[in-house]
């Protein structure tokens, strides 16, 4: 049998940079591709501080997993990508302030560069 996928779809989060999917289900599961601090609506970069740029990271995140009617309490695994580990506390206290008392595994992982100079991207996997 087939698996049935599902693109997701979110206006409220900044358009694919390349050749890939915002979301995409699977068997119950929604893979949210890496959000960088885009605003939707201009697709500039937001904020200067990764504090600043963590906090739209996690608004883009919000509205995917809103186009597949979710929500972080549904989110079982998070990846954060970062380019500086010093901003893992900054990173950790603006993560938290969203995420509450849902505590899902995550990964961190330094990289030597991100899309468009962004200081922080991340990553989700949801469940039904």
């Amino acid at each position: 049998m087939m698996a049935t996928t599902k693109i997701h779809v979110s206006k409220d989060a900044p358009a694919p940079i390349g050749p890939y999917s915002q979301a995409v289900e699977v068997n119950g599961f929604v893979y949210c591709s890496g959000q960088i601090p885009l605003d939707p609506a201009t697709g500039a970069m937001v904020g200067t501080t990764v504090g600043e740029q963590s906090h739209q990271v996690m608004k883009n995140i919000q509205a995917v997993l809103a186009s597949a009617d979710l929500t972080l309490k549904n989110v079982v695994k998070t990846t954060i990508f970062l380019v500086d580990m010093a901003d893992f506390q900054a990173v950790n206290e603006v993560y938290a302030s969203y995420m509450g008392e849902t505590k899902p595994a995550r990964s961190t992982i330094a990289v030597q560069g991100l899309p468009k100079g962004s200081r922080v991207e991340i990553e989700v996997l949801a469940a039904r």
